[in-house]
């Protein structure tokens, strides 16, 4: 029986490519660069926000990265402050999360977006006391797809690896449950699409978050 899902964020939980796609814009439209569409930035996404950028600089013309330190912490200062951008759960989250709660789960999220930003989008979105765990990128802890954080969490929650579905939006997401030993759950309405995810290694893929009860 699973007794826990961890959660992917972005292209997950939340819909927040309108900030990614504008932060990135204005931390690139000093050089000259950009902007990109929505549909780009989707791919630019899920790797953390150094990848993100490297990704964005390399599609502009800079492909040896020239400019990545000071682009790099001009979006880290533009995105402090402008996280929560046009950021909306998708529909049918809060009613899982609901369901969830109601079946006595563990609920955690697992995102490479920076801790401190993780943690103010969820608390925005859902409140303080909505998840058991929330885990950023923080210092000292491999980004996906290394399940080092996925460990972490199952450490807090004290739960085996057997116990937990992994629900996420991308092949990064795939592998790093995957690599932890948890049954892996494709979500379509995120950033990436059906071929990614299989190519991911999903055990299930889903079309709508609800039907996610279906493995929990």
């Amino acid at each position: 029986m699973k007794r826990a899902v961890i959660f992917d964020l972005d292209g997950t939980l939340s819909d927040s490519i309108a900030s990614i796609k504008y932060c990135g814009d204005a931390a690139l439209e000093p050089l000259g660069f950009g902007p990109f569409g929505a549909d780009q930035y989707k791919y630019f996404v899920g790797d953390g926000a150094a990848n993100l950028i490297r990704r964005a600089l390399a599609a502009a013309g800079d492909m040896n990265l020239t400019h990545f330190e000071e682009t790099f912490a001009r979006y880290k200062e533009i995105f402090r402050e402008n996280c929560m951008y046009q950021v909306k759960p998708y529909e049918g989250i809060l009613e899982l999360l609901a369901a969830l709660k109601s079946e006595g789960k563990k609920t955690a999220v697992l995102s490479n977006k920076p801790h401190v930003e993780t943690v103010r989008v969820i608390e925005t979105l859902f409140g303080r006391d909505c998840f058991d765990v929330v885990q950023g990128q923080q210092e000292g802890l491999a980004l996906k797809p290394s399940p080092e954080g996925v460990f972490r969490i199952l450490d807090q929650l004290e739960l085996k690896p057997e116990e937990l579905v992994y629900l996420g939006d991308t092949a990064t997401d795939m592998q790093t449950g995957k690599s932890a030993g948890a049954f892996t759950v494709g979500a379509l309405w995120g950033f990436r699409d059906r071929a990614e995810l299989e190519q991911g290694g999903a055990d299930a893929i889903i079309g709508h978050p609800l039907e996610l009860l279906g493995f929990v």
